[in-house]
């Protein structure tokens, strides 16, 4: 049975019901092409335990400092989306926009595509979508604590063509590392650094504990995932409803897949189509399996008459226009991403973690300064290439391209092959192609997504001319 619009309708006013029932979401809004909206990023303090409120948060607002977790920034792919980033932090940022193939300007890399935005001041961003998806935003100067401490939003980049469900819930994965008292403590522990990571203590989604949300019985829903957090790797797992995998880092997958286990690392995203269960109260729940504690991190509970919906009434999502790389006449560049540097740390206005653990062909990126390391590839515009990433230690490093996406056509070990990304969960010993277009001019930062890794040496950049 086809989903209708007056469908959706009638979804959203359940949703704008649980929206308002105490949940705190982020707020949903347009930033619309013309004058800019601002974007502010601003420090507060919020209630994430239950009980005293936590200090020294930092978040986004939409026109002003707001409360709670950054907005979720909706945009049209192939329409102009405008934002002037207000920064109302003691310290510079910027902001990247994770997964979006924009002009290079507009990266938010300090020292590499634009200057640093020091406390007062403000930078315009101005760019068009090209692509459909689920994508997100954060700050790329000094990472750890600002993200660590709140800065990390979701992106929805919508498609008039795409298929129409009864309802969406947008959720931003992420933890937080706070003592008994619920106030920040230090951000890494050195040793965990070179090594998986060090985890947050209090585990969110859109900054609370396994929050609840309400949507139609039996109705699909379309849940967009994005794990925002600096270092946990997500294993999930649906109990109580169907469910089915249709876009992996913002990309449609050709065939769905269910969702059985579904590995999602630091910036990945996921999105699902969830069918409720049919019965008025009845419970459907995400949960993270990775780990030796299990942990909800959200429910859905069934509302009203059942729609009686089937997972395959919902149509495919339209492809985005990712260019296919030739094989045949593709350059081959070696990428290891190693646990051996030769460099030391080095201090920047970006902060630094003082140590160096980590390098892609044995050199440590130095952090963000003017004076950085020689690029990993040198890149023509236009032409096919191969990277091929090999894994040389123990962990799992989920790697991420900026400005560019590519296709993994080929690993050593188990993987989905064949769709459209921008992050490659690159698993311990595993060595994988990584197929692209350098298609996009300007000089693309390469890095581990967590972020104790990238800021003691796992990060470089290509260069495209």
């Amino acid at each position: 049975m086809p989903i209708s619009r007056r469908t959706l309708l009638k979804s959203s006013a359940i949703a704008a019901g649980a929206y308002g029932a105490g949940l705190a979401l982020p707020a949903v809004r347009r930033a619309l092409a013309g004058a800019p909206e601002d974007l502010v990023a601003y420090e507060s303090s919020a209630l994430l335990t239950g009980e005293a409120a936590t200090g020294g948060m930092m978040s986004y607002g939409l026109g002003a400092a707001g409360e709670g977790a950054p907005p979720v920034l909706r945009m049209r792919k192939g329409e102009e989306f405008s934002a002037r980033l207000v920064n109302r932090l003691n310290e510079p940022t910027t902001v990247h926009w994770h997964g979006l193939r924009i002009a290079n300007a507009m990266d938010g890399v300090p020292e590499m595509t634009q200057p640093y935005v020091y406390p007062g001041d403000t930078f315009d961003y101005r760019f068009t979508p090209p692509d459909a998806g689920t994508f997100w935003y954060h700050p790329h100067c000094n990472t750890l604590t600002q993200m660590g401490r709140g800065l990390t939003g979701v992106i929805v980049v919508e498609d008039p063509a795409d298929p129409v469900f009864d309802a969406e819930i947008v959720l931003n994965l992420r933890d937080f590392r706070l003592g008994g008292d619920g106030q920040f403590i230090a951000p890494f522990k050195p040793r965990d650094a070179a090594r998986s990571g060090t985890f947050g203590t209090v585990r969110t989604t859109n900054w609370r504990a396994a929050p609840a949300y309400d949507a139609p019985a039996g109705g699909l829903v379309r849940v967009r995932i994005a794990a925002t957090d600096v270092t946990r790797i997500y294993r999930l797992a649906l109990a109580g409803g169907a469910g089915k995998v249709i876009a992996l880092d913002g990309n449609p997958l050709q065939a769905p897949i269910p969702l059985d286990l579904q590995d999602v690392g630091p910036g990945q995203r996921l999105d699902f189509v969830l069918r409720m269960p049919d019965g008025e109260g009845e419970i459907a729940t995400l949960t993270n399996v990775k780990g030796s504690t299990p942990w909800t991190i959200a429910t859905f509970r069934a509302v009203g008459a059942s729609a009686k919906r089937s997972l395959g009434d919902a149509g495919p999502l339209p492809a985005n226009p990712i260019p296919v790389a030739d094989l045949k006449a593709a350059e081959i560049i070696p990428m290891e991403f190693t646990a051996t540097a030769e460099h030391g740390a080095r201090e920047s206005i970006c902060g630094s973690l003082g140590y160096t653990f980590w390098a892609i062909n044995r050199i440590a990126w130095p952090g963000d300064t003017a004076d950085g390391v020689a690029p990993l590839a040198e890149l023509k515009l236009g032409r096919s290439y191969v990277f091929r990433v090999a894994n040389r230690t123990p962990h799992a490093h989920p790697v991420h391209l900026h400005g560019m996406s590519f296709h993994i056509v080929a690993s050593n070990q188990p993987r989905l092959l064949g769709h459209a990304t921008d992050t490659i969960l690159l698993q311990p010993d595993e060595t994988a192609d990584l197929a692209l277009v350098a298609d996009n001019p300007g000089q693309w930062m390469l890095h581990c997504h967590i972020i104790e890794h990238q800021k003691t040496g796992m990060s470089s950049y290509v260069t495209v001319t």
